[in-house]
């Protein structure tokens, strides 16, 4: 018999009258949803099954067997995705008021766990490339950074970003640690990394201290999955494992566990040949997509290749517009629809007939759209602080236009989301660059979400 969480969920389920949690007593014959979602093997923690936050058995043995794989010294299931090991690393990393040195473009949940400690973000501002992206962070800033802010006992940066933008996580390491300080690498969307070839390298190899890499967004495992990876000795791992079972439910998903299991599993059997694929059939892609005139694809010096970045800056139509078209012609969803360009994210799964769609799709539309020239588009600006983040997160406030807010703090996160990168912040003043980019994302046809859900129309800021 193997040895995976699937293989003990399959030995036990049957041979047990479950008199415990779940209430559908992994009866799936119960209801067509409950067969259809795999319920006969839904369980909660029982004799032989392990505990996640006590983990001494089969638990604790896929952990190791994922730490094993990726190369790191520990790994941390999470089945609250990144969020919840984003928010554990920060928890364990920081002490309540401390400074953090983090990139702007950092996803909102970095910045709930900045909230929760009532932390003072010191940003990193990303290097502008084009179609309205963020670069790299640069490692001068954050030596600058470092000897600007010396108590700041953390570093925490995105790499790659939504878009698929790396830093180069190794320099960055070698400053931060030569100030003493520990690394944290928001690697969400680079689990992939490290494996095949010609993708970066992990962060986790890189020197990082601590790595977050989402499971589900580009290898086969269900959605919620996350893993958390010690890199080093500068993180206490008891401290890691008490913050994680904070932000993680008492009663996590053993179909969740069991699906992080059976990827590790996958790709220690399979990883080379499947990852050839992939890369192939990226290969492929990319060289039908030559022949693209108006739109563009987009890379950068590092750039991650399984995400396909279509800009649309030199095309007539606007970032919503691509996606659209490619949603109701072509039955291609995409990941995202930025103002002037379209995320498309490939994974494990993708095979040369899905790539090819997506090519012949862009091609088809690439024909019928009009060259335009356009004005570079703004990165979001970083507006002036006058207030903590907590400080003002706390405060009692009003609505008000966007234009009426002007001069006046902001008390709440403001995004498009997707990415989820906040592009204003509680404690920020209300300027007329973040007006007239909030204006600009409304324009192409962006979504903007707040705190208080007035956005589009209405910030929440002090009276």
């Amino acid at each position: 018999m193997d040895n995976t969480l699937l293989d003990k969920l399959k030995a036990y389920c049957p041979a047990a009258v479950p008199m415990h949690m779940p209430g559908h007593k992994r009866n799936a014959a119960l209801a067509p949803y409950l067969r259809d979602l795999g319920a006969a093997w839904d369980v909660t923690e029982v004799d032989g099954l392990d505990d996640l936050h006590h983990p001494a058995g089969v638990l604790r043995d896929a952990m190791a067997r994922a730490a094993a794989l990726w190369g790191s010294r520990r790994a941390y299931f999470s089945v609250n995705g990144s969020t919840a090991a984003l928010l554990a690393a920060i928890w364990a990393c920081t002490r309540h008021g401390d400074e953090l040195i983090m990139a702007r473009n950092c996803h909102k949940s970095v910045y709930n766990g900045a909230l929760l400690r009532r932390l003072r973000p010191v940003y990193l501002s990303p290097a502008p490339l084009e179609a309205g992206l963020c670069g790299p962070i640069d490692p001068a800033g954050v030596d600058a950074a470092l000897t600007a802010h010396p108590h700041a006992p953390a570093v925490l940066l995105t790499s790659p970003t939504y878009d698929g933008v790396c830093s180069d996580v190794a320099a960055i390491a070698a400053v931060t640690h030569r100030h003493g300080r520990v690394l944290i690498v928001d690697q969400a969307h680079g689990a992939h990394f490290g494996f095949g070839h010609g993708f970066p390298d992990s962060a986790v190899h890189e020197g990082a201290d601590l790595v977050i890499h989402s499971v589900h967004k580009t290898l086969p495992s269900l959605t919620q999955t996350a893993i958390l990876h010690l890199g080093s000795d500068r993180v206490d791992p008891q401290r890691l494992q008490n913050a994680m079972a904070i932000f993680q439910s008492s009663s996590p998903s053993y179909l969740l566990m069991a699906s992080m299991d059976g990827c590790t599993d996958l790709l220690e059997r399979k990883g080379d040949s499947l990852f050839t694929r992939w890369q192939q059939a990226l290969d492929g892609f990319y060289d039908r997509c030559k022949g693209l005139r108006n739109l563009r694809l987009v890379t950068a010096p590092c750039h991650d290749r399984s995400k396909v970045v279509i800009s649309t800056e030199r095309a007539a139509l606007t970032g919503a517009e691509l996606a659209d078209l490619l949603r109701r012609h072509h039955r291609i969803e995409p990941e995202m629809a930025a103002p002037r360009y379209v995320t498309a994210l490939t994974g494990l799964g993708d095979t040369p007939e899905t790539l090819n769609a997506l090519a012949v799709a862009l091609l088809a539309i690439d024909k019928t759209v009009a060259p335009a020239e356009k004005p570079p588009f703004p990165l979001p600006p970083i507006p002036q602080a006058v207030m903590p983040l907590a400080e003002a997160a706390d405060r009692p406030g009003e609505h008000a236009a966007p234009a009426d807010a002007v001069g006046r703090t902001c008390l709440e996160f403001v995004w498009a989301y997707p990415p989820g990168v906040p592009l204003l912040v509680p404690g920020e003043t209300v300027d007329e660059a973040s007006v007239a980019l909030l204006t600009a994302y409304g324009a192409e046809g962006v979504a903007l979400h707040s705190t208080t859900d007035g956005m589009p129309g209405k910030i929440f800021v002090g009276k």
